[in-house]
C-alpha cells in the first residue's frame, strides 16, 4: 500500500466520551492515538466524526429504532460532557470535527464538502462501532468513489465477532484492511 498523505485523511469516528464508556477495551484509546500522533507526524489530516444533536433532538424520529430513546434524554447535545471527544485522542486547535445525526459519518454533516475542499481522495477509518459508524461510513465512501484503509484495531464493535466477520471478510472487498502498527510502517516512520 502506498500511502499519499497530500490526499489521505484519518477519520476518528464517534471516539466520544459516552460510546468509549460502553467499551471495556482500556489499550483502545492508546493504541488510536498512536495512530493520530502517526498520521499528524506524516502530515494526514486528522479528521474528527462525532454524533451530536440539538437540544430537545427535533433530528431524531420517533420511529428511528437507533436514534428514537435519545429523545427522552439530553445525551449527544451541546451541554452534554459525554459528548466530547475522548481527552486521549482530542482534537488539536485547527483539526475539523464534524456533527453526524445519523450512523454513517456523511449523514446529515459537511463531511463531503469538508474533504473535497481539503482534495481528500482517501479516507483511513477508525471508529465505534465497527458495525455502526466503521461500516455505514465505508460503504457510503466506497459508492463516492474514495480509495479506502480501515485500521482493524482501531475499531472497536461490542460483538467481537461481528468485528472479526467485518474486518476479514466484509471491508477487504471495499478498503484495504491494516492494524495500525503495520499503517504506521507503511507511512515510514
Amino acid at each position: 500500500m502506498t500511502q499519499h498523505p497530500a490526499n489521505s485523511a484519518l477519520l476518528v469516528m464517534d471516539v466520544q466520551r459516552t460510546i468509549v464508556d460502553r467499551f471495556p477495551a482500556p489499550e483502545y484509546l492508546p493504541r488510536l492515538a498512536g495512530a493520530v500522533e502517526a498520521a499528524r507526524a506524516a502530515g494526514i489530516p486528522v479528521i474528527y466524526v462525532v454524533v451530536g444533536f440539538r437540544a430537545g433532538h427535533p433530528e431524531i424520529s420517533p420511529r428511528n429504532k437507533t436514534f428514537g430513546a435519545l429523545r427522552l434524554s439530553g445525551a449527544f447535545t451541546d451541554t452534554d460532557p459525554g459528548t466530547q471527544v475522548s481527552d486521549e485522542v482530542a482534537p488539536k486547535d485547527g483539526e475539523p470535527v464534524v456533527t453526524k445525526k445519523r450512523v454513517s459519518a456523511f449523514a446529515g454533516s459537511d463531511l463531503a464538502l469538508v474533504l473535497r475542499a481539503g482534495g481528500i481522495e482517501h479516507l483511513v477509518l477508525t471508529g465505534i462501532a465497527t458495525s455502526g459508524v466503521v461500516l455505514s461510513t465505508l460503504r457510503e465512501a466506497a459508492d463516492l468513489d474514495f480509495g479506502l484503509t480501515v485500521l482493524a484495531d482501531g475499531c472497536l464493535d461490542a460483538d467481537p465477532e461481528v468485528h472479526r466477520v467485518l474486518t476479514e471478510k466484509v471491508f477487504p472487498r471495499q478498503a484495504e484492511v491494516l492494524d495500525i502498527e503495520a499503517w504506521v510502517t507503511s507511512l515510514g516512520r
